[in-house]
């Protein structure tokens, strides 16, 4: 018989300046801080059934029962929400996205940010989002972000009670437009979760990571004053030299594709001649490139005439974590 149920909703984001690698595993602080903004329009929505009926953790992803990789990994989250509010009874899970998964669109932040909210609620407790973000980035660390609404800036801390992301502007405060190129629908071969391991096996990361400080405050100073050009130059150059990170790791990871390249060669020719328009990309194939609400239509014209598109989802700005009931 079910005891409690919660449901949250979650949306992914998108990060300019990005997580890639921990300095604690067990903890998941990361390597370096990041900046990020949180996308409308794209959601999870999870809801937790407590029974004390149950002998294990069940996990239903769209519609269908999850595999036992994503189980196993939902449930050893669970166990740390359980040990650490002293609960005991198993869960089921019901979650859905809207946009699709493993394709480099940021899944597992909201997935994880949304449970992490759900089970909460559940247990009848009502966590701030400081520790709310704090709790999810044990499932994902990205899902500390999507917590929040706006622009969202992780700080990487070194302890637990230090690693957590706040709202550093609103939705409201920059109404950039984030054109999100499908190239590919297949689900990616090596998650983000594996390829953090994987970060510091490459001889790049320490100067990835040496250097980001100062990125990340010439990219807090492009949002705060809404710098179009600023921002271009800072998240371009993040985003690269986190896939030079993957490109030269042990075993690399390549998760570019020939229309990858061509929409980043693209996109910075469309600037040179003049677009307010830039491109970045995280653990997948396909492409945010980023835009003013001006100028999007325009934009989005130009990405569709070109081969390998599959889809455009268009998002700007949105909210953080939010209760259906």
């Amino acid at each position: 018989m079910v005891k409690e149920s919660g449901s949250a909703i979650a949306s992914p984001n998108i990060a300019f300046i990005k997580y890639w690698g921990n300095k604690n595993s067990e903890l998941r602080l990361p390597s370096n801080g990041s900046l990020s903004m949180t996308l409308n329009g794209l959601e999870t929505r999870t809801t937790v059934y407590l029974d004390p009926g149950l002998s294990s953790d069940s996990l239903i992803i769209n519609g269908e029962t999850a595999g036992p990789l994503p189980l196993q990994r939902v449930s050893g989250f669970l166990d740390i929400l359980r040990q650490h509010f002293n609960q005991k009874d198993c869960a089921a899970i019901e979650s859905n996205n809207n946009f699709p998964p493993g394709t480099g669109i940021a899944s597992s932040a909201s997935a994880f940010a949304a449970l992490a909210a759900a089970y909460t609620r559940a247990i009848g407790e009502f966590p701030d989002n400081r520790e709310l973000s704090i709790l999810s980035r044990f499932g994902s660390g990205s899902a500390s972000r999507s917590i929040h609404s706006g622009f969202v800036e992780w700080y990487a801390g070194e302890k637990s009670s230090e690693s957590y992301a706040e709202q550093i502007a609103p939705p409201s405060h920059w109404n950039l437009v984030d054109l999100i190129i499908i190239t590919g629908y297949a689900h990616k071969k090596v998650g983000s979760f594996a390829g953090h391991a994987l970060a510091d096996t490459s001889p790049l990361q320490h100067a990835r990571v040496q250097n980001c400080r100062s990125r990340l405050d010439s990219c807090r100073t492009a949002i705060l004053n809404r710098d179009f050009e600023l921002l271009a130059e800072i998240a371009e150059l993040d985003s690269n030299l986190m896939h030079a990170v993957m490109l030269t790791s042990s075993p690399p990871l390549i998760y570019w594709e020939p229309a990858t390249i061509l929409l980043m060669k693209s996109i910075r020719t469309w600037r040179e001649e003049g677009l307010p328009v830039f491109y970045t990309i995280d653990a997948g194939p396909n492409v945010h490139c980023f835009t003013t609400e001006q100028e999007h239509e325009s934009v989005l014209r130009k990405i569709k005439s070109l081969p390998s598109v599959q889809d455009v989802l268009i998002s700007r700005p949105g909210e953080g974590i939010r209760y259906p009931d």
